[in-house]
């Protein structure tokens, strides 16, 4: 036996209450494990926080948009509402001057020209274009066939429109209502 070994079992024999050096070395050892798991504790306090901080970031997110479309909704037709005012403010305009004395038809008449020009230019503003194929080739997902008229050009071709159709930035609105060609029988 060395003389290290001699006077620790010596302080064992004296003071059985004292520590030996292994027992000293496992208690250093789990005081370093219950810091680490304390640490790690901490990390995972510290995420969960972070979790619940992203969720509930993330569900604010959701409300907000939701909130957003909600009022793009209740507002998209707002800016086309706004175009179309002047064009009623014209009409009233000319109906009230057709009640004047001075009154001719040809001014109506110019007067109803400006404002359709007007509404035209507002429709294709917001993208509102219409249908007047005359001489096309008949297109079921835009035209209406309403009649088929004997012509000397070439069938399944539009040879009247009885009413214009509209698109909405390339969406049939309305079709438009038409007489197709088919060939002359003799």
């Amino acid at each position: 036996m060395t003389d290290k070994s001699v006077d620790q079992e010596d302080m064992n024999q004296d003071n059985p209450d004292q520590p030996t050096e292994g027992e000293v070395e496992g208690r250093a050892n789990r005081g370093g494990e219950t810091s680490e798991i304390e640490q790690l504790k901490a990390q995972l306090a510290e995420k969960e926080e972070e979790r619940l901080r992203m969720a509930a970031e993330m569900q604010n997110m959701r409300h907000r948009t939701e909130r957003e479309v909600e009022s793009a909704r209740k507002f998209a037709l707002e800016r086309f509402v706004e175009g179309l005012l002047p064009v009623v403010d014209s009409l009233e305009l000319g109906i009230e001057a057709s009640r004047l004395e001075g009154a001719t038809l040809e001014k109506i008449r110019e007067g109803d020209e400006m404002t359709l020009k007007m509404l035209t230019q507002t429709l294709e503003k917001f993208g509102v274009e219409p249908i007047h194929p005359i001489g096309e080739r008949f297109n079921p997902d835009q035209h209406q066939a309403m009649t088929m008229q004997p012509h000397e050009g070439e069938p399944d071709h539009v040879v009247d429109v009885m009413q214009k159709g509209y698109l909405l930035k390339e969406r049939v609105v309305r079709p438009a209502l038409v007489a197709v060609s088919k060939p002359k029988q003799d």
